[in-house]
């Protein structure tokens, strides 16, 4: 993604994936700071209208009120769940027709 926000750091192992109803690709992430508003460009540009973000199977990645805000004021949903919720929450709006995104961290 552009921007250089904390979840962005080419060349190491992505733990968690980013899906835009356009595509998907895997997206390397730091717990702390977490998902930041400058992460979420690429969101923005796609037109999602809702983003549903798995925090992990533990909740460990953090999604901080500036994020949140930042995807309001864009007119963008958002959804912070638990990572197995956040699936089937993201799965139940695709099957009706929402065009939403995803960023699911898959472990901790």
């Amino acid at each position: 993604m552009s921007g250089g926000g904390a979840c962005s750091a080419p060349g190491r192992e992505a733990a968690a994936a980013l899906l835009t109803g356009g595509g998907e690709r895997r997206w390397a992430c730091s717990h702390s700071p977490g998902v930041q508003p400058a992460d979420l460009e690429e969101v923005v540009k796609k037109g999602v209208k809702t983003l549903v973000i798995g925090r992990g199977m533990s909740e460990a990645l953090q999604v901080p009120a500036s994020t949140v805000d930042y995807l309001k004021k864009n007119g963008i949903d958002v959804l912070v769940l638990q990572t197995e919720k956040a699936v089937k929450e993201y799965n139940t709006l695709v099957a009706q027709g929402v065009k939403v995104g995803g960023i699911f961290h898959s472990t901790c």
